[in-house]
């Protein structure tokens, strides 16, 4: 077995104390069959990321997190790196005119989708009042580590292109709103700012209130799905391309599953559910492969809760790459990273980039390959892909909520 066991908790990887210490938090909270940590955890808001919990006859808002539904969709083109490449700047710059990147940013082209028809909006209490917020943002790509990324297969030199977000400012809402009624305040009140060592907040699925999270928080992710979708489908269009295969998962999000024959809610802050035969599309650094994979059935796929990594994992902190940021100027000191070290790195990796901050560079986060091996008895590698462009929100964008 490729994991360790500490206090009862499976942890895949190199262990962070600070990360172990809420997850061991975590698993003495509510009623939880199991618990475990991917192998590119670190700390998190009161369920670490890189971290998977099991519970029986309840849930946690605060585990699911702020980002409801973040996750990743991937697709496959018809075109090939040698069709892109002389292009790429002209196609980077239309993109990020086409796609609106950063915080409360609104689509100019709102989107009709039947999920406004949604009975989900009149029956779970306060969603409504977030109604116009979801409509003007959907499609509409965050901050933080959210981005898109045109990539190519090393084996085969097709064409991909990538989406990370989720389900924005309306997620966000929820999150704060739940979190707000289930310590008897208004849905609509201002968030508690809760320590980030705090345990968990859980909502028992025999009450009103957690049926109706789960109502909300499922809408979420139809949401956060609807929206990668459009995104993917308006850089296609700026590439015109098409589709030849196409993988999406969230990463954020609580699933009905069975497990050691026990039904539970399995909460995956940060990590991607990985069942046999299932496909999931993993991020690395903006200057490190990403993959395709595939869920194994193993012992230790059964012991991950079937789960595996999101991405590579940060190493270090937002503020420490790059720097404390001044709300009124705008401006950021004291970070370890510099611009001109960030683009350095990336112009030998062989990346264009279009917006994104130090707080994102390579050097934030661990190597994508070794994460995987970790996890290399529970998935295979269907496709590594190298990216050539990025495009991100704008250095002095910056949301505190993103995994």
């Amino acid at each position: 077995m490729a994991f360790k066991e500490i206090d009862g908790i499976r942890i895949w990887g190199i262990p962070e104390e600070s990360a172990v210490s809420q997850m061991k938090t975590c698993a003495k909270t509510g009623q939880v069959l199991q618990t475990a940590l991917m192998a590119d955890h670190h700390k998190g808001y009161s369920q670490p990321v890189g971290g998977v919990v099991a519970y029986q006859g309840m849930v946690s808002p605060s585990g699911v997190g702020y980002d409801i539904g973040c996750g990743n969709k991937a697709v496959r083109t018809n075109l090939t790196l040698g069709e892109v490449r002389k292009d790429l700047p002209k196609i980077l710059d239309e993109i990020q005119s086409t796609v609106e990147f950063g915080i409360g940013r609104k689509n100019p082209n709102p989107i009709e989708h039947e999920l406004f028809e949604d009975p989900t909006w009149e029956e779970a209490p306060a969603l409504l009042s977030l109604f116009d917020l979801a409509r003007k943002q959907l499609g509409t790509v965050g901050s933080g580590n959210h981005y898109v990324d045109i990539l190519y297969d090393v084996a085969t030199l097709d064409i991909w292109v990538a989406v990370h977000f989720g389900s924005r400012g309306f997620g966000h809402k929820i999150a704060t709103g739940f979190l707000n009624l289930a310590v008897g305040r208004k849905f609509d009140d201002k968030g508690l700012g809760e320590s980030m060592d705090q345990p968990p907040t859980l909502l028992s699925l025999n009450t009103a209130l957690g049926q109706d999270y789960l109502r909300a928080m499922t809408l979420a992710g139809v949401y956060a799905h609807v929206g990668r979708d459009a995104v993917v489908d308006q850089v296609l269009s700026v590439l015109g391309a098409r589709v030849t295969f196409e993988v999406h998962n969230h990463h954020n999000y609580a699933w009905k599953e069975t497990h050691e024959g026990e039904e539970v809610y399995v909460v995956r802050k940060g990590a991607t559910p990985c069942f046999p035969g299932q496909l999931g599309f993993v991020g690395g650094s903006m200057a490190d492969i990403s993959v395709v994979v595939r869920g194994k059935d193993s012992e230790e796929a059964r012991a991950s809760l079937y789960s595996t990594v999101h991405g590579a994992g940060r190493v270090m902190s937002r503020t420490q790459a790059a720097g404390k940021l001044n709300w009124k100027t705008r401006k950021r000191s004291g970070g370890l990273i510099s611009r001109e070290r960030m683009m350095a790195a990336l112009k030998e990796y062989g990346v264009l980039l279009r917006g994104a901050g130090t707080d994102e560079s390579p050097f934030v986060y661990r190597k994508l390959q070794d994460v995987l091996e970790a996890h290399s008895e529970t998935l295979e590698i269907l496709h590594i892909l190298r990216p050539v462009g990025v495009v991100m929100a704008g250095e002095d964008e910056f949301d505190p909520y993103k995994d």
